[in-house]
């Protein structure tokens, strides 16, 4: 009977031997400490050499300031839903394009050319000109670039100077009024992918708010590139939203202007013929008094109708003109986004674990060749 009862109980599976493991662990110690030491150099050079990052994150609320229906779908459509956004009008720019702007080439070019204010510079100075004559590499960077940036330095010395390229004819006085395209310095595509890294934008779709962060070098440089980042921002929206009443303002400025002189021209000559006609009035100066005082009349009724269409452009341009709500104001940050001492406890940690690893496994492959021996014997 407690044989059979003894044939129902399971065998219990075998756990891990800690103990066993500890005991690898130690006899091997001498490869666990110099891999150890391998990973703490290499931390060390990391630690020394990494530039210090500062982050600055602004929270923005964009404001709607066209009609009801269109302020209604655009919201909805930050939360995810739908309200028939299609039938929206064409000076409507969704929040969700937002990120495309700050991405935008012409976007970073703005901000590659801001003038900044660095420690090491005695003026405020752009980011080109800052990491061309003023950031200068220390011995620490040489370090990590002949150790582990080797690779690349190495291809970089086989890899040809590109021309810089040119629109043709330069230097011949162009049309300003037709699109070009956007020619980079070397200087401007090797800073490019510094400054798409700096700065991005996040859209919350559920809250409806917008998330500028920014990553910098020094604490001032890293708040005034955020302003200017939101700065920009505001004014390339408010460029699209207006540049349709902005278009017929400037047509309506033209015209009114054009009507204005007309108008005083007719004025000063209605002037002169009435002077003259005070010492003799005949007949011809009658006629030619009442021709001048018809085209004053009508550049003076055309010139007040103008007038009105102009105030109505302009307010069309301030009811056009969106708003973003600064939620989360800009400020100074007070202490770096990086650590030197966790990221050399990074690399100590990940030395710890190499070397156990290296340690423990000596005997599975031990354990896998034989096997591998044995499948080929068979």
């Amino acid at each position: 009977m407690e044989e059979n009862l003894n044939k129902n109980v399971p065998e219990q599976e075998e756990g891990i031997d800690f103990m066993a493991l500890a005991k690898k662990v130690w006899e091997g110690r001498k490869t666990v400490l110099k891999c150890l030491a391998v990973f703490v150099v290499l931390g060390l050079v990391s630690a020394f050499t990494m530039t210090r990052v500062y982050s600055v994150s602004t929270v923005m609320v964009p404001q709607m300031n066209s009609s009801r229906s269109s302020s209604l779908s655009s919201l909805a459509s930050l939360a995810g839903f739908d309200l028939g956004t299609s039938n929206m009008s064409g000076s409507e720019l969704s929040p969700l394009v937002y990120p495309q702007i700050v991405s935008s080439i012409p976007f970073q070019l703005e901000l590659l050319h801001t003038p900044l204010h660095y420690a090491k510079a005695d003026t405020a100075v752009s980011m080109i000109t800052y990491y061309k004559d003023y950031n200068k590499p220390n011995v620490f960077s040489y370090i990590k670039k002949y150790t582990i940036g080797l690779p690349g330095t190495i291809m970089g010395l086989f890899s040809k100077e590109k021309p810089q390229t040119t629109l043709p004819g330069a230097g011949v006085a162009a049309d300003n009024d037709k699109p070009k395209p956007i020619v980079l310095t070397k200087a401007e595509e090797k800073m490019l992918p510094v400054i798409a890294s700096s700065v991005s934008l996040t859209v919350d779709k559920k809250e409806g708010y917008l998330v500028l962060s920014v990553k910098g070098t020094e604490p001032i440089q890293t708040a005034e590139l955020a302003l200017k980042a939101q700065q920009l921002l505001q004014e390339e929206v408010t460029r699209f939203r207006t540049q349709k009443a902005q278009d017929q303002l400037d047509y309506v400025q033209a015209r009114y202007d054009e009507i204005k002189k007309e108008a005083e021209s007719y004025q000063t000559q209605l002037a002169a013929i009435t002077d003259r006609s005070q010492e003799m009035l005949t007949t011809r100066s009658r006629i030619e008094k009442d021709r001048i005082q018809s085209k004053y009349s009508i550049a003076s009724t055309i010139y007040a109708e103008m007038a009105k269409q102009l105030e109505q452009a302009k307010m069309q341009v301030k009811k056009d003109t969106p708003t973003i709500t600064v939620i989360k104001p800009v400020t100074v940050p007070t202490q770096p986004a990086n650590s030197r001492a966790k990221t050399l406890f990074g690399w100590t940690f990940f030395g710890l674990v190499v070397g156990c690893g290296i340690v423990l496994g000596k005997d599975y492959y031990k354990k896998f060749k034989e096997k591998f021996k044995e499948a080929k014997e068979a």
